[in-house]
């Protein structure tokens, strides 16, 4: 089974063409329930508007889940300027640096929108001459220029901006010859598309997996509450896919997956992630091994909600991100690979040594106590 490459950089522009920043999710989650239902794939909607689909596999339990993320950062109108412009928060964690400059469409009540640019206080060099380049980097050094005839508090107020109103920066996609893709908010929605495209060739093939897979898609990651809410207790292994940084000193597969081997909140599952890098190895697919010292993900947000599962990371490779993104479709190809080969995969059972191979060693014997499998919890015979 190969991904269709076409569908998947088709999905990724509409889903980078409708805004989602944390908290103003809905258009996204509804464009998601439409690929599913082109797909013939259930869902379910949480109460608070995240996707919980099922590919029915042929067993139920214990399931396995895959977890992307919808929702991306954006800003909040914090107040009003004197001469009109606004004051704004960050929604999620990005530096204001890539900020300045943005195209921004703000959202207020009842359907009144507003366009407008986001600006360091001291933007032109022909009034504040050097000191547009020792301004320090804060949002609190920015505002944003309402596109609209107004030049006080008073004035803004009537075009019906509020505090409180979202701002969704403008994604900009770009999908270049060479196979570059440029864009904001590719933190997640490239993961999202690929996790649609392995749906797809799953689907499209008449194949049925090992045991019901959960394709999961939250909305609040950004703002760290993600997959803390979206799981049942049938889930056992939970595949996180979000972006690993292409940066010095880290080790992501620009082109290729990368399987991260810890992050922030700590290590990965030792089994799963081997798992992973045997799947990599047996399809071909190029991979890396990865750790992220500034970085956490869905599956933090799920062990943390107390869910007993095994966890794991895989990435897409980006530049730049929570700035001015690029990956490229390379990547996103050989993430789409893997998510296949993990879905139609065997489940990694704890005491079922046949599966595990050379895992079923593990811990060596030297460390190993003597009565170690016996106090593995029982699981189902596959």
């Amino acid at each position: 089974m190969k991904p269709d490459l076409d569908y998947l950089q088709a999905v990724l522009g509409r889903l980078l063409n409708t805004p989602s920043p944390s908290g103003m999710t809905d258009a996204v989650v509804h464009l998601l329930c439409h690929e599913l239902d082109e797909l013939g794939i259930e869902y379910e909607l949480t109460r608070r508007g995240a996707i919980r689909a099922r590919l029915q596999g042929s067993r139920r339990a214990p399931a396995r889940a895959v977890v992307s993320h919808l929702d991306t950062l954006g800003a909040m109108v914090k107040g009003y300027r004197p001469n009109g412009r606004l004051d704004v928060v960050p929604i999620g964690f990005w530096s204001a640096r890539f900020a300045e400059g943005a195209r921004v469409t703000i959202y207020s009540d009842h359907g009144v929108l507003h366009q407008g640019t986001l600006l360091p206080r001291k933007a032109s060099g022909h009034t504040f001459n050097t000191e547009i380049d020792t301004q320090p980097v804060s949002w609190d050094n920015l505002e944003l220029r309402v596109d609209a005839r107004t030049s006080s508090e008073a004035e803004t107020r009537a075009l019906g901006i509020h505090v409180g109103d979202t701002v969704a920066v403008h994604a900009n996609p770009v999908f270049g010859p060479e196979g570059f893709i440029n864009a904001r908010h590719l933190d997640d929605k490239a993961g999202v598309a690929a996790v649609l495209a392995a749906l797809k060739a799953i689907v499209q093939s008449n194949g049925r997996p090992p045991v019901d897979c959960f394709p999961l898609f939250t909305i609040s990651e950004e703002i760290g509450v993600g997959a803390s809410h979206v799981l049942h207790g049938d889930v056992a292994e939970l595949l996180s896919i979000d972006n690993g940084t292409v940066a010095e000193g880290q080790y992501t597969h620009e082109y290729g997956v990368t399987i991260a081997m810890q992050d922030s909140s700590g290590p990965f599952d030792w089994h799963l992630t081997r798992r992973l890098l045997e799947l990599c190895a047996a399809q071909g697919i190029p991979h890396a091994r990865d750790v992220f010292r500034y970085y956490r993900s869905d599956a933090a947000a799920a062990l943390e909600a107390g869910n007993d599962i095994r966890t794991a990371l895989v990435c897409f490779g980006l530049d730049a991100s929570h700035g001015h993104e690029r990956v490229h479709l390379d990547s996103l190809d050989a993430l789409a690979r893997l998510l296949i080969g993990f879905m139609t995969s065997p489940p990694l059972f704890q005491r079922d040594r046949k599966r595990l191979g050379p895992l079923a060693d593990f811990p060596p014997a030297e460390v190993q106590t003597p009565d170690w499998q016996d106090r593995l919890p029982d699981s189902p015979n596959p």
